[in-house]
Formats: C-alpha cells, sequence, structure tokens
C-alpha cells in the first residue's frame, strides 16, 4: 500500500497521507540530483520551482515521485530534517489518513535567494513565504528544538 497519494487541494496538486502517521514518524525521503545554486534552471515563477535547499549553495531537484508535490503551510504537520546524505520528511504531530502533508518551507530557506506569496489560507498565514531569518521570533523558537532547522541555517542564526 502506498502510504501518500496525490490529488487536489485548495493549494494545487498535492500530496495526503494515505495511512496514519505516527508523531517523529519517518513520511518520506526527498530525492533528486543534487545541485550548487549556479546549477538551477531558470524558475520562470515560484510556484513551479520542484527545488528544495539543502545547503548553503545546495539544493536537491525534482525527482518525478511525491517529494514533488508537498506543499507549504504556516501550520506544517511534518517537518524537514536533514542529515548527512539524507533529506527525510517527519511527522511533527499525529497526521490522519486523508490530512494534507504540508511543511513549512521557511525552515530550508536562506541567503535571500527566493521567496513567493502563500496560499495556505492557514489562520496564521504569514502572506509571504521567506527565509527562515524573516519568521516571527517565537516561530523561530519553536521550529529549532524540533530539529527541523538545517545546520546551514542555524549556524549563521545563532552568530547573531
Amino acid at each position: 500500500m502506498n502510504r501518500l497519494i496525490s490529488g487536489q487541494s485548495k493549494k494545487g496538486k498535492t500530496v495526503f497521507a494515505n495511512t496514519v502517521f505516527k508523531k517523529g514518524e519517518k513520511i518520506i525521503e526527498f530525492k533528486g540530483q543534487l545541485m550548487k545554486r549556479q546549477e538551477l534552471p531558470e524558475i520562470l515563477t515560484p510556484e513551479d520551482d520542484r527545488y528544495i535547499q539543502v545547503g548553503n549553495n545546495l539544493y536537491l531537484g525534482p525527482s518525478g515521485e511525491y517529494d514533488d508535490l508537498i506543499n507549504h503551510s504556516c501550520t506544517p504537520n511534518p517537518g524537514i530534517k536533514i542529515k548527512q546524505n539524507e533529506v527525510i520528511l517527519i511527522a511533527l504531530k499525529k497526521i490522519q489518513k486523508d490530512e494534507e502533508i504540508c511543511f513549512d518551507y521557511s525552515t530550508t530557506i536562506h541567503k535571500d535567494n527566493w521567496e513567493m506569496n502563500c496560499v495556505c489560507r492557514e489562520e496564521n498565514c504569514r502572506k509571504r513565504i521567506r527565509d527562515f531569518k524573516y519568521l516571527p521570533e517565537e516561530i523561530q523558537q519553536k521550529y529549532i528544538p524540533l530539529g527541523i532547522v538545517p545546520k546551514y541555517i542555524l549556524q549563521e542564526f545563532k552568530q547573531k
């Protein structure tokens, strides 16, 4: 049984849980080609961008799998954990079957290279998806202990 299924939501094409995920459980590993910033193709719109930042100057390209379809939410249910060569999506809370899977893109964005308008429509929507450093301090302090803020962001963030 596939643990994830694709479908449509108010955010467009997306991924839903096809099973219950327990808090802390691995949902999916992001795959794709590793690329440096200067190797990224010119993307016409942020909405078409399927690249995820995984290091200071390192990005993971599209895989053609479910990981390409996971949307942003200002109220995420999973988070990204980067360990060595793995980029894993981990449930931050219990995720019910048929629930949309969405992480906070701001937890991986660094160096002011990318931003877009947010369409998550959550009650706490920030209206703009930008670098981690622009998140309200209370959200930063919530995410850091969860282990979903990568070292490449924390190293610079802690220096300030």
